[in-house]
This record gives C-alpha cells, structure tokens and sequence, in this order.
C-alpha cells in the first residue's frame, strides 16, 4: 500500500484501508504527533512481589508457561511500540512498511515466547461461579475488594497463595501453581491497561496441568495481541494493552529500528542461544543499570531435581543480557518514524530463524 510520506501519512487509495480517518496515523501531522504510548507495565512487579516457590516449578513446567516465566520482564520502548503502531493496520492486521506488508505470525509466538500453538482453542464462559470456582481450584474465596467484575486482583493471589506451607501437600501446591500462572497471565500475556487484574475465565482451564499444556496458548495470544494493536491504532487511543515484549522481539529479531546491540562485555558479543544462558546471569543484568536494564531475571537455584536438566528457553529469552545502544539509538519516536520510511529490503531480516539457532531452541517451539 502506498502512502504519500512521513509529514502526511495519508494512503493513496482508501479502497482497502476504509479507516483511515479514525487511524492513529491521521494524527501524526497534528498536535499528537508526538504522543508516545505509555501505559504501565506490571510484569515486573509481579515479578518482584511473587517469586516462585521451588515445590511449584514442575506444575509451572507441565502446564508449559515455564518458558514465559524465564522470559521475565524487558523493558520496553514505547516510542518503538509507538511507531509500529502507527503502521498497523485493522483492515489487514498487518505492518504497512515501504518494503510492504509485515505481521507477527504463530511462527513467531512458539519461537519467542515457547507457546504451543496447535491443539484445543481457548475458549470458554467469562460468566463464571467465582465462589466455587476459586474455592476449588485455588482453595480460598476473594472477598469483594479483590473482585472486578470476573477479575481477581494479581495483587491478593500474591498475598494468598505466593508461599505455600513447609508441610504443603500436592493440592495445596497445586493451587498456589495455579494461582502463579493466572497472575502470570494478567500480568504478560492478556495484561489489560493496568494489569493488576486478572479475569478468571482461565482459571477452569488450569484444573489439570497436563490438559492445561494442550490447548493453543500461543494462538490465543496472537489473537488477543492483535485485537489489542487494532484497538490502539484507533481513535485516539492513549494506550495498549496485551503481550508487547511479544511486539517488541518481533521488531527487534526482524527490523534494525530501535534494535539494540547485545552486550557490553565479552560475555554476549553476539547473540547468545538461549540455553547459554545461566542461572548467574541475573548479577550481569542487574549490574546494566546504564542502558534501562536493571531487572533481575526470575531464577532460583535448586529447584530441579540433582541431575535432571530444566526445559530449554524460548528464543526471546536471548534478549535477558546487557544490551547497549551505541550504534543505534532508542528511545526517539520521530527517528524510529524516518527510519521506518527509508527502510530497504536488505534492512530486513526476512527469515530469522533459520540454521543452527533453530537447532538450539525447545521442541515446543518447533512443534507446529
């Protein structure tokens, strides 16, 4: 699709893109063209408020969202966010770039995210029988203050079901695990504009881990991801939610805007395998306070059996290490908005995942 340049965004021909004049890329000649999305991100402190309890981590594993909890929280760059945004289209969900049209694909979300995405649909009621179904399945009952509606508060499940008892039995674990995927859930991957909600239409699907791993997780979340950019691009929206790392590492494995360098040190002077990653890597990325990368990623030692390997790590887990901006600046809306407009084909990375680093990642992520 054509369009007329940066200072009018405008399409050429409307027969397709019907809403272009409700698109957020109507404005950027106005006076919101600096406007930058910015809603608040809560994977972190989720993050920092439950760490999980070793007894959990096999219930975590066989639901299979253990992947996103390695992935932890990246900060992300929302005038990047912001930008691609502004290309997106709802008439074909899709990026409209100069090198043509662009989209996050189930590739992407098994690859990045370790998310299955063949099996059952997630579907289901949003009326649910809160009382029953909470009792059941996480063993106590929210009180008004903690409801929203469906939604429960991530905050409450924190503080009810974060720290089993010494003497917890396999039930009790097995409802702090899943009190620790739903807030994993509200939190990263169906996060809603505060994310310190979690609806509790999901919950029913985590009564059994093994049957929980089967459904189509990954597609769920293309889905929502999508519903969530369409809603952005129109109407002067102000903010977005849903899985943005899953944005974020799609640009950053694709496109060279606002891509950041990986390492500072000899540790990672080139893209790590994500099952290079160490437990011990937390200190390296703690101590990259300089570039924004000052969070902690989310391991504990000792909690697989002696012996027995942990899963190996999505690919999005490779952007968990010091990243620096030397040689391509972040953070400046209307350079991320030039460089897309001069972008040329050889500036894209057309297949990523390709030869030995595709050898490298967890089945669940070549599955489909």
């Amino acid at each position: 699709m054509s369009f007329r340049g940066l200072r009018d965004a405008d399409p050429l021909d409307t027969y397709v893109l019907v809403l272009q004049d409700r698109h957020r890329s109507h404005l950027v000649d106005t006076e919101q063209f600096q406007e930058v999305l910015h809603p608040p991100q809560q994977m972190r402190a989720f993050l920092g408020m439950w760490r999980m309890d070793p007894r959990i981590r096999p219930y975590v594993i066989r639901a299979g969202f253990y992947g996103i909890y390695r992935l932890g929280h990246i900060i992300i760059d929302w005038p990047l966010i912001t930008s691609l945004v502004e290309r997106w289209r709802p008439e074909t969900h899709t990026f409209h770039l100069p090198v043509g049209e662009m989209t996050i694909t189930l590739q992407d979300v098994a690859i990045l995210l370790g998310l299955r995405i063949d099996g059952p649909a997630v579907t289901g009621t949003c009326v649910v029988d809160v009382a029953g179904l909470c009792g059941e399945l996480l063993g106590v009952i929210p009180p008004d203050e903690a409801l929203r509606g469906s939604a429960i508060s991530i905050r409450w499940l924190c503080q009810q079901l974060s720290t089993p008892a010494p003497n917890a039995d396999d039930v009790a674990l097995q409802r702090s695990a899943r009190g620790f995927i739903l807030a994993l859930m509200g939190s990263f991957l169906f996060a809603d504009k505060k994310g310190v909600h979690v609806h509790l239409c999901f919950l029913s699907l985590l009564r059994d881990f093994t049957h929980t791993a089967s459904y189509s997780w990954g597609g769920a979340v293309l889905a929502h991801t999508y519903r969530e950019l369409c809603r952005a691009s129109l109407n002067r929206r102000r903010d977005i939610s849903g899985c943005i790392t899953l944005i974020q590492l799609w640009s950053w494995e694709r496109l060279h805007v606002g891509r950041p360098d990986f390492g500072r040190s000899a540790a990672y002077p080139t893209p790590p395998f994500p099952h290079a990653l160490r437990d011990d890597d937390a200190d390296i990325v703690a101590g990259d306070v300089a570039e924004g990368v000052d969070d902690v990623l989310p391991v504990q030692q000792g909690v697989q059996p002696e012996g027995e390997p942990r899963p190996a790590l999505p690919l999005g887990c490779r952007w968990r290490v010091p990243l620096t901006r030397v040689h391509n600046p972040s953070g400046v809306l209307l350079l991320y908005r030039d460089q897309l407009d001069a972008q040329t084909p050889n500036q894209v990375r057309w297949q990523p995942y390709i030869g030995e680093l595709v050898d490298q990642l967890p089945d669940i992520c070549l599955a489909s």
